[in-house]
């Protein structure tokens, strides 16, 4: 069978799965069910120093983006990090590693940008046992206002500093926690690559406001009459951290940086892909909140039945494997060649495919008096979006030319290597790369 052991910058854990710094970790209790269920490790919920207290919102914390079966598709939270006091907290998280000695019991941290602070609040995480700390630069609201946060996370120059000073005063793994609300994801990995870190974590969540109520004219979730900007996380969101994630990955200055991959991983297939792209673990949050705690079996069952299936043997193995086929746009094959088909048996005659080709794509699908729809080679230009469009999975698909098939369309034969076309023989002044 398929090993699921992981171990993340020397952080041992039965599985790669952890739960993610957000309320299902905020304290013994949750963390204790969490573990039971077999969650492989967790990171505790957003610590901040001791002081005036943390207060959160006693009205609706979250607003939604729902799918048309009533499906979660996004959450976007206005909560603040943990509300309960530090020394608490920190005499749960020593319980609970104490009693969970297999387990991944990493400690999130946000403290305002002074060495002073980081090095009060360090030797105190240090007394738990904990394994790890994790330093949330990303929280888009709350913090952000007061300097931390996010307003952290946008600055290279201010990660590489703290993370200097925890890795100076701090002796166990150091992971940076990145806000995808920048424009290049490059930059602050490479700060905290700078400073020390030993891996980064990401996505946290992104700067969102879901919803306006159209009969008070205020942001949802609202509070008194108001509303305000918060983090968007959920199965939306990973399209956007798989990137991020792959672009971290790829790049030469990081590829060797640790990553844990997060953002919308709902499903074992989820955190294949993550992994797949470069993430050594996985965090997750929604999914959890969503379905509850035992959602992890799920996960550990399905991601160790389609490793045996393939042949993987171990989590490890699995990193990175696709990292060598993210290219950029202009180093992808421009001789391939597809066409859409249809299976003629399994069409359900809906016309979709033929409503989105005829009105916004090619008119590459003809219709007959009988609703049968057959694609034509001489229009279609393979965009993929009548198989995103058909209800039926399987009906239509992409067949690949073979070489030295002529392509109907342009006229040019296709070829299975680069800079064989020489003319396009409807652009005369068109060339192909020689």
């Amino acid at each position: 069978m398929a090993d699921l052991s992981s171990e993340f910058v020397g952080i041992k854990s039965p599985n790669p799965f952890w739960l993610a710094s957000a309320p299902p970790t905020d304290k013994e209790y949750n963390v204790r069910r969490a573990f039971e269920a077999g969650w492989g490790g967790v990171v505790w919920k957003t610590l901040g120093e001791d002081g005036p207290p943390i207060v959160n919102v006693n009205g609706p914390r979250y607003g939604a983006i729902h799918g048309a079966d009533r499906r979660l598709l996004g959450l976007n939270n206005i909560e603040l990090i943990t509300d309960r006091p530090l020394e608490t907290n920190l005499e749960e998280i020593s319980r609970v590693k104490s009693d969970f000695p297999d387990r991944a019991v990493v400690v999130s941290l946000m403290v305002p940008c002074e060495e002073a602070a980081w090095k009060a609040i360090l030797p105190r995480v240090a007394e738990t046992g904990a394994d790890g700390i994790e330093l949330n630069f990303g929280c888009p609201h709350g913090m952000a206002e007061r300097g931390m946060g996010s307003a952290v996370g946008q600055v290279p120059e201010y990660i590489e500093m703290v993370t200097r000073w925890c890795k100076e005063n701090y002796d166990r793994p150091v992971i940076v926690k990145l806000t995808p609300n920048i424009t290049d994801i490059r930059r602050p990995a490479m700060a905290a690559r700078n400073g020390g870190a030993d891996a980064v974590s990401l996505i946290n969540t992104l700067n969102s406001i879901t919803s306006v109520n159209l009969d008070s004219f205020a942001p949802e979730p609202t509070i008194d009459g108001k509303g305000s900007h918060g983090g968007y996380c959920g199965p939306a969101v990973k399209p956007i951290a798989l990137s991020m994630v792959s672009e971290i990955a790829r790049n030469p200055q990081t590829a060797n940086l640790p990553i844990s991959g997060i953002g919308g991983v709902t499903t074992w297939r989820d955190a294949a892909e993550f992994l797949a792209l470069g993430a050594g673990n996985v965090q997750v949050c929604t999914a959890a909140m969503t379905y509850g705690f035992k959602v992890v079996q799920e996960l550990i069952s399905g991601l160790s039945q389609w490793m045996d299936e393939k042949g993987h043997s171990s989590v490890g193995g699995l990193v990175g494997r696709a990292v060598a086929n993210c290219s950029d746009w202009q180093h992808l094959n421009l001789n391939y060649v597809t066409k859409a088909r249809i299976d003629q048996d399994a069409c359900i005659k809906c016309g979709r495919c033929y409503a989105a080709c005829e009105d916004t794509s090619h008119q590459a699908i003809t219709m007959s008096q009988d609703r049968v729809f057959e694609v034509q080679d001489d229009e279609c230009v393979a965009c993929n979006m009548c198989i995103n469009t058909c209800p039926v999975e399987g009906c239509m698909s992409m067949e690949q030319l073979a070489p030295g098939t002529v392509d109907k369309r342009t006229g040019m034969r296709v070829s299975a290597e680069y800079g064989n076309w020489t003319t396009h023989p409807n652009n005369p002044s068109v060339q192909a790369a020689e």
